[in-house]
């Protein structure tokens, strides 16, 4: 009985390493076929050259603290994978039985948005992983940061952090409130959700969200997150 338990379990565990060995293949040429259609260098010219494209200069610090706060904590310590961000997300998938949490580095968002669908697959996720290491290859961490924030929607038809601090608040980016500007970074997670002009009460809980990050990584205070938040008498423009 032993012999016959331990030869199905060879026989699923070889089954389950030829799966993954397709999902790594397939990915791996989706990540090839992207690259080799549109090369990274050219990628990054075409950002670049968005109108209102926005330099990581023109952003408020307490801004780009907030989106890696709530994003990609270990964003400058990781080469473009978060290990335990993953190990962590593929429990909640398993428990769930479905595509709950994706585990994603600012990295993989960048080569998501520039190169692949939004949809959760598993071999879109490899090939995003590939091209999070080809652009951690050949970009430093700032560079990326930026290039990430320039990709990312933002709601109301709003692509950078310019078009979205000036359509949301009338303001250029440097010149938001730190209240205006913990709430611009939780939008992109999901726009349709989180823009103010949507819904500010669901807003206003994402920002709390973001300001918690912003405490657990130390990267405010918790007195200086309550001081943020009491700034919130503020009338939101709508579209």
């Amino acid at each position: 009985m032993k012999k016959v338990i331990g030869k199905i379990l060879i026989i699923i565990l070889i089954i389950l390493l030829s799966f993954g060995l397709i999902i790594v293949g397939t990915g791996y040429n989706m990540y090839k076929e992207a690259i080799e259609k549109v090369p990274l260098e050219q990628k990054v010219e075409e950002i670049k050259e968005k109108d209102n494209y926005t330099t990581l200069e023109e952003m408020p610090d307490l801004y780009k603290m907030a989106v890696i706060a709530v994003e990609d904590h270990r964003f400058y310590e990781h080469g473009g994978i978060d290990i335990i961000a993953i190990g962590r997300a593929l429990w909640n998938d398993i428990k769930a039985l479905s595509f709950v949490e994706g585990g994603s580095t600012i990295t993989q968002q960048l080569a998501k948005n520039t190169y692949f669908t939004q949809e959760k697959e598993l071999t879109r996720k490899v090939a995003e992983v590939f091209m999070a290491f080809e652009i951690e290859q050949n970009y430093d961490k700032d560079e990326i940061l930026e290039l990430y924030l320039n990709t990312s929607y933002f709601g109301d038809g709003y692509d950078t952090v310019k078009e979205a601090s000036r359509g949301y608040f009338e303001k250029e980016p440097m010149e938001l409130t730190d209240y205006e500007a913990v709430m611009l970074a939780g939008i992109p997670n999901a726009p349709s959700v989180y823009a103010p002009t949507k819904n500010l009460e669901l807003a206003k809980q994402r920002q709390k969200q973001v300001l918690d990050k912003l405490v657990k990584y130390e990267y405010i205070s918790k007195d200086k997150a309550e001081e943020i938040l009491e700034e919130g008498n503020i009338e939101y423009p709508s579209n």
